[in-house]
């Protein structure tokens, strides 16, 4: 009955350790796509949707990039922390079914 209890707490323990990990990948994935548009289009700046003087392409193709980058290192580092919760506690920080949202 312990082990079910200790399960039942494990998400709101989890909470703050999954909102610096999210942090951290936004973080990252920001500076990875930085980095892959400057390899890309040799340019230091990638386009902002309201940006009058891009087209189209041009900021949809960032959009798709920016959005890749993101899914991967948000996914890499969520998957990391269950792990090393699991690794430390034994308990895998979120219900059997649960997912992000």
């Amino acid at each position: 009955m312990a082990k079910k209890n200790k399960k039942a707490k494990m998400p709101l323990a989890y909470k703050p350790i999954g909102f610096a990990l999210g942090w951290t990948s936004g973080t990252v994935a920001g500076m990875a796509f930085q980095k892959t548009w400057k390899v890309i289009r040799q340019e230091d700046n990638a386009p902002d949707a309201l940006d009058r003087d891009r087209r189209w392409g041009e900021i949809l193709l960032a959009a798709a990039i920016q959005g890749a980058i993101f899914a991967v290192v948000r996914s890499a580092v969520d998957r990391a922390g269950a792990k090393a919760i699991e690794r430390s506690t034994g308990t895998w920080p979120v219900p059997d079914k649960g997912g992000r949202d």
